[in-house]
């Protein structure tokens, strides 16, 4: 089991009764707000209502080793189990009554529980016309069956089961036997399950899914209990503007490795002024203290987008290696260059030699293959450069968020919104509030698209170190993920945290001196929205200074003649305050599709438009100080929060409805980013961004 919050696996396996009583205690105290210290001795005093921590004895998490991309190859196989599978809901007021009754050691079907039919990845919440099973608050139980062929046991295949996401924490049992937990939602986590499985029968899978938040949970909220028409009820409370779903939200792979395989690779990459690329890797390998070093090496080929050779090596030394590319086609983002997002793929062969000089009979151990853009990332006080070309980015805040599959994977809607970026003209976006599927992972890097990589720390408050643990081994687990990323250029630590209070200032301290150790040649950024810059406890420790503000709409809403000067303005005092690049990652206001007011008013489609414009104003006046280096709107397409009356349908700020059709504002944003791409990069204009209207000769 390779996740940090997965680790040492054998020791889960001895000690599963005393894991499961453990478990249980935590979640009910979980559930009524109150938790074990998992620190002793810390020092804790109350200024004002506030509690203030020091974080000496809070220790950083183990690295995650492992989680490379299920890809087949000549020595694996991968295996989807996507598909329908059986859901049962528990009770909400008696949510461990599986763990109790071991509705894992049989099918649940007889248990005697009402069963559903549920599509995987999706989230659950709104696949069904139940308002209980949208609404719940506790555990979920999942299950399917699956056959593993018996030459797998035959060929010593390595068997491992993964999962993309699943939200927000889960135990997974195969045939019965507990296999592994893992909490956070939107990471990938593994496990090996070699010695779990019957070859050429069928086997079980149960995971018992819970999405209960609380204040040590990345990110957090609170289950309160509510007296109710049949008596009282459970609600999930949360402060972020999004709706909690819950489910498995990402695919699940079956798939084998060899008995020694190369188990984590990383890269890291540059591209010299002669046009020189440079891949520096490091692998590691399970199971290698069977080799013999000496008679061991690694075969690395990096081909060309056509299926060309474009460098080769043979390494002996297994683990760490240098490869040179001439004549590199470097990796460039969308409207930079005509042939943006340019990938290479790079193999790696784990090669054993035997025979003799004249007649050598090598054996293949492993080969694993992944996509690599190759490119520079720097930074300083005064902006962000990619190939050594200053950026300035343009794009959205975005979620992942449909119609019926909530949170979901859907490769069909991935699609469509990546053909919309292109469209408008969008070079980048923010994964707000927390990290994207690996799929569009290697969409972004295929269409040039860059990323602000965000974890999912949404409204941080109170500031305990079991927290900074969770935070700190949050962002271990998605920077392990997307580190080799092309399009990844910086990290999000959190979005909009409590930061005017002074616990934030040492808990934002350690958070940042933590990530900055593994950020993998990244800058750190955050969003902040905070009135003043000096009040924020947090942007001290960034490179990159993030804000979201919503003038004319949260601020003086109505008032569109109070957003050039007051967005100048603030920008600026960032600026002055901390003496580093800015980038505005939130601003924009709610719009509903086909209401149209003239002239313009709150909510219309012309309001939306106008709001736009006078933001684009301020933007044009601040890239003349040139450490203004980014504006995103908020948000891409409209998406579904909690039920609230000031949500109509969710909110709707989007510039595309939630069925990805254009508002007014978006053919308006189309033409300023491809203006923008125009100006700074000399970029061609769609031959269909502006309407003929007469012939001016």
């Amino acid at each position: 089991m390779r996740a940090v919050e997965a680790q040492n696996y054998s020791a889960i396996m001895q000690t599963s009764t005393c894991f499961l009583i453990t478990f249980l205690s935590c979640c009910i105290l979980a559930a009524v707000g109150s938790c074990p210290k998992e620190f002793a001795n810390l020092e804790e005093s109350t200024i004002a209502h506030e509690n203030i921590y020091t974080y000496s004895n809070v220790k950083p998490p183990n690295p995650t080793v492992g989680l490379l991309y299920p890809r087949e190859s000549n020595t694996r196989e991968v295996r989807s189990l996507d598909g329908i599978w059986n859901l049962l809901r528990s009770n909400a007021s008696d949510p461990l009554q599986g763990i109790r009754e071991k509705w894992y050691k049989q099918n649940i079907r007889a248990t005697n529980h009402e069963i559903t039919l549920m599509p995987v990845p999706a989230s659950y919440n709104d696949v069904t016309v139940d308002q209980r099973l949208r609404d719940h608050v506790g555990t979920v139980w999942y299950e399917r069956h699956f056959f593993v062929p018996s030459r797998w046991r035959k060929d010593r295949m390595r068997v491992w089961l993964r999962f993309g996401s699943i939200h927000y924490e889960a135990i997974v049992w195969i045939n019965g036997q507990t296999t592994m937990r893992h909490s956070f939602g939107h990471l990938p986590f593994e496990v090996e399950i070699s010695s779990y499985v019957n070859y050429g029968s069928e086997n079980r899978i149960t995971i018992m899914v819970d999405n209960r938040l609380n204040n040590r949970t990345i990110p957090q909220g609170q289950v309160v209990k509510q007296v109710n028409d049949n008596g009282f009820a459970y609600i999930q409370t949360y402060t972020f503007d999004f709706f909690n779903y819950a489910g498995i939200h990402r695919s699940v792979h079956l798939y084998t490795t060899p008995p020694t395989y190369i188990s984590d690779v990383e890269l890291k990459t540059q591209v010299s002024r002669n046009q020189i690329g440079r891949i520096d890797y490091r692998l590691w390998l399970g199971n290698a203290e069977v080799l013999n070093v000496k008679s061991t090496h690694v075969l690395v080929e990096l081909l060309d987008k056509n299926g060309n050779v474009a460098a080769h090596q043979i390494n002996r030394d297994i683990r760490n290696g240098t490869l040179l590319v001439p004549n590199v086609k470097p990796w460039w983002p969308y409207l930079m260059n005509p042939d943006p997002g340019y990938m290479y793929t790079l193999e790696f062969q784990l090669i054993a030699e035997g025979g003799t000089e004249a007649e050598p009979n090598n054996e293949l151990l492993d080969a694993y293959r992944l996509p690599v853009g190759i490119r520079n990332l720097s930074w300083d006080k005064d902006g962000l450069f990619l190939n050594n070309k200053p950026l300035y980015l343009r794009g959205f805040g975005r979620h992942e968020d449909s119609d019926i599959r909530g949170k979901g994977l859907d490769n069909a809607l991935l699609t469509r919104d990546f053909s919309l970026l292109r469209w408008v003209g969008a070079n980048a976006y923010r994964t707000s509030h927390y990290p994207y599927s690996e799929e569009s992972m290697q969409f972004a890097d295929q269409h040039g698209i860059m990323i602000i990589d965000e974890c999912a720390s949404v409204n941080t408050d109170l500031f305990e170190p079991e927290l900074l643990l969770n935070h700190m081994s949050y962002l271990e687990q998605l920077i392990h993920r997307d580190r080799n990323h092309a399009s990844v250029i910086a990290w999000s630590i959190a979005n909009e945290p409590r930061t005017k209070k002074k616990a934030a200032e040492a808990y934002f301290g350690a958070l940042a001196n933590y990530t900055r150790g593994i950020a993998q040649g990244r800058p750190l950024t955050a969003a902040s929205n905070v009135d003043k810059p000096s009040e924020c406890m947090m942007s001290q420790f960034l490179d990159i200074i993030g804000f979201n503000r919503y003038n004319a709409w949260y601020h003086n809403a109505g008032r569109t003649d109070m957003i050039v000067q007051p967005m100048y303005d603030e920008a600026k005092n960032w600026r002055d305050r901390y003496k580093k690049p800015v980038i505005l990652f939130e601003y924009g206001g709610d719009t509903i599709e086909g209401y149209h007011t003239l002239p313009a008013f709150i909510w219309s489609e012309e309001y939306q438009t106008t709001l736009f414009s006078k933001h684009f104003r301020a933007f044009d006046r601040l890239r003349e100080l040139k450490w203004f280096i980014g504006e995103f709107v908020w948000n891409f397409a409209d998406f579904k929060t909690e039920q609230a009356f000031t949500r109509v349908g969710g909110n709707k700020k989007g510039v595309f409805t939630r069925n990805r059709q254009p508002k007014d504002a978006a053919h308006l944003l189309r033409k300023r980013y491809h203006a923008l791409a125009l100006k700074l990069d000399n970029a061609s204009l769609p031959a269909d961004l502006f309407d003929y209207i007469i012939d001016w000769n």
